[in-house]
């Protein structure tokens, strides 16, 4: 099994595709100004183009993360790589690995069960990191669910994009 860059990278894009759409005015970006007591004025200037570079690294760095949760077979690799051999083709691990994966290879590998998991990584992990400096933050449940909501729905689907093309 290998590390599907493209795919990765394709998939990074969605935070960046979906934030045009969540983040519109016309969606939840007024209800997101009003939570953050931004006005559009508040919203103009600063370097957008170093922003939304900087949102794609991390979105890739998320993204490449995303495929050893989303893709269970990533999982398989990673309990035999300290088993000598493994990567040699002719050697007993290798075989057992190409067995492994002609057998299961592709169990579990659909856009569906992708963004399951990913809504679950949006929901145990992303929310709980929001919901947490966003309290600190002293901000509401408004600014809460719109930016969580918006990071389940992203990862869920990165994680549906990745298992199902990755």
């Amino acid at each position: 099994m290998e590390f599907n860059f493209l795919i990765t990278a394709l998939a990074a894009l969605v935070p960046m595709i979906l934030g045009f759409i969540w983040y519109n005015p016309k969606v939840f970006g007024t209800a997101w100004m009003n939570a953050c007591g931004f006005t559009e004025e508040d919203l103009k200037g600063g370097n957008m183009a170093i922003t939304f570079i900087l949102a794609y690294v991390f979105s890739f760095f998320l993204a490449f993360m995303l495929n050893t949760i989303v893709i269970h077979q990533f999982g398989f690799f990673s309990s035999i790589m300290s088993e000598p051999g493994w990567n040699e083709p002719g050697s007993e691990a290798y075989k057992f690995s190409q067995d492994y994966m002609a057998k299961y290879g592709n169990n579990f590998r659909d856009f569906g069960h992708g963004a399951l998991h990913g809504a679950m990584v949006g929901l145990l992990i992303a929310l709980p990191v929001l919901a947490t400096n966003s309290l600190f933050e002293r901000k509401g449940f408004k600014y809460i669910a719109v930016n969580a909501g918006y990071w389940v729905v992203c990862i869920a689907l990165m994680g549906g994009v990745l298992c199902q093309f990755a």
